[in-house]
């Protein structure tokens, strides 16, 4: 329960953030993840290859980082990013990454549900634009199509 407290706690102060804007993507980021998922490791690639430092932490609570980044309980997918004040659930493209800091908006993040084929990280063709929504206190809109 200890370590919880210290992900957790980790997690709130990142996904706080700093009131910093950003002129860029940061370079690190933290992933939460079950620790059975394997598709998770292709999506920190992704993310390694684009500049951004991923530190791994596996946990059996994601349930709880998942309320904790207020993220809606439909768009949940199965890992957790915590990067620059924001959260980032699933496979989420790192263009709309990237678009994400280049505006800053006013959200608690982003999120692509599920486990999309030929996602970042995912096997299989990419069967057309994925839809990008990005959420506030529970409620999603779409972001943007990439």
């Amino acid at each position: 329960m200890l370590f919880l407290s210290h992900v957790l706690s980790a997690a709130s102060a990142l996904m706080l953030g700093t009131g910093v804007a950003y002129a860029s993507v940061p370079v690190e980021a933290i992933m939460f993840k079950n620790p059975n998922c394997t598709c998770c490791a292709g999506y920190a690639e992704h993310l390694e290859d684009n500049g951004i430092k991923v530190k791994v932490v596996p946990t059996d609570q994601m349930a709880k980082v998942k309320q904790q980044a207020r993220i809606p309980v439909s768009e949940t997918a199965c890992h957790t990013l915590s990067i620059g004040g924001y959260a980032v659930e699933g496979h989420v493209p790192f263009k709309a990454i990237e678009k994400l800091f280049e505006e800053m908006p006013d959200v608690n993040g982003l999120t692509l549900a599920g486990m999309p084929s030929g996602s970042p990280g995912m096997p299989g063709p990419k069967m057309g634009d994925f839809e990008v929504k990005s959420f506030k206190n529970g409620q999603a809109e779409l972001y943007g199509k990439f």
